[in-house]
């Protein structure tokens, strides 16, 4: 098939029918790119993923704990005094 197209391209230098080939190729895949694979994306099955396990714990589901009550103490006030800079955070 590449000596058939190798052939039938109509130029006598082979930098020539070079740059006439890459140009075909770079057509081709940007043509499966850009129209044929998004085509037929949704019928492959890229996206059913199913994770499947023989572990007997699996079927244990962890509830989280609700919420708490009111908090036990009130935030702690800054020990930044008003009107001045806090200290620098020198990097490591």
């Amino acid at each position: 098939m590449y000596s058939w197209i190798w052939q039938r391209i109509p130029f006598k230098q082979w930098q020539l029918k070079a740059l006439v080939s890459g140009v075909l190729v770079l057509g081709v895949g940007a043509l499966l790119w850009y129209q044929v694979f998004p085509a037929v994306e949704p019928i492959l099955p890229f996206d059913d993923v199913q994770v499947e396990t023989n572990d007997p714990g699996a079927d244990i589901t962890v509830e989280s704990p609700g919420p708490s009550a009111a908090p036990s103490k009130p935030p702690a006030a800054t020990s930044v005094p008003t009107g001045t800079k806090p200290p620098a955070v020198l990097p490591s």
